[in-house]
């Protein structure tokens, strides 16, 4: 199926308009910054990431490692792909980046924002059903025993763990806390590793304890600032 039979309406949109388009709302990914190699890697680590917002010029990410400005970032998102682009400028636990497009790239961005738009408004899920949830703000801090702490990126949280994303990996066993939750790191993940917590939580308060209340929101009218 071709992406003008795919997005139906849509595929007749002028080109000239596709400036304008935008999505504003959490999208989970993962990214990397190429120019990244640390000794002794054949390839940059790849961090966990949430899109907060995107149009066919810049994105505004929100990730446990902010790049430098004007440095390389590969991002992928499942219903944007993959995007390419630069550090336009810094935020609080995440960057504005500039997607590096040509015009046919920057139509069929455009396509696809219209059309998880309008897929993400027709149907609402209610992540209450879920075990596992995505947290308003994914942003938080690992606290370890010595009193180090390492900013991080929460992927996903459930009653009895919580997985995330930060520039360094604890070793197995290790005991830390993230926010106020106490647990022992169990496992290491593609994008991170896993935390068990030292009792089950209660998921309709669990966020409040994750997320420092210091830290400062990151919001889509970043990507305007």
């Amino acid at each position: 199926m071709s992406l003008g039979a795919e997005y139906g309406e849509f595929g007749s949109r002028p080109d000239y308009e596709w400036h304008d388009v935008r999505f504003i709302g959490a999208v989970a990914g993962r990214y990397t910054m190429p120019d990244r190699k640390y000794a002794g890697a054949s390839k940059a680590p790849v961090y966990a990431c949430r899109l907060c917002s995107v149009s066919t010029r810049l994105a505004v990410v929100v990730g446990p490692v902010v790049g430098k400005q004007r440095e390389v970032v590969t991002a992928h998102f499942e219903a944007f792909g993959i995007l390419r682009g630069q550090v336009n400028r810094q935020l609080p636990s995440g960057f504005v980046m500039d997607l590096t497009l040509n015009a046919e790239g920057r139509e069929k961005l455009g396509r696809k924002i219209v059309w998880h738009r309008k897929r993400v408004y027709d149907q609402i899920e209610d992540r209450r059903e879920y075990k596992r949830i995505q947290l308003r703000d994914p942003r938080s801090v690992v606290t370890l025993a010595d009193g180090t702490r390492i900013p991080c990126f929460v992927i996903d949280v459930s009653q009895s763990g919580i997985a995330l994303s930060a520039q360094t990996s604890p070793p197995i066993g290790t005991p830390l806390a993230v926010g106020k939750l106490v647990g022992r790191v169990v496992r290491y993940l593609e994008i991170g590793f896993a935390v068990k917590f030292l009792a089950p939580q209660d998921l309709e308060t669990v966020e409040t304890l994750i997320v420092p209340p210091a830290l400062k929101p990151i919001t889509a009218e970043d990507e305007t600032a």
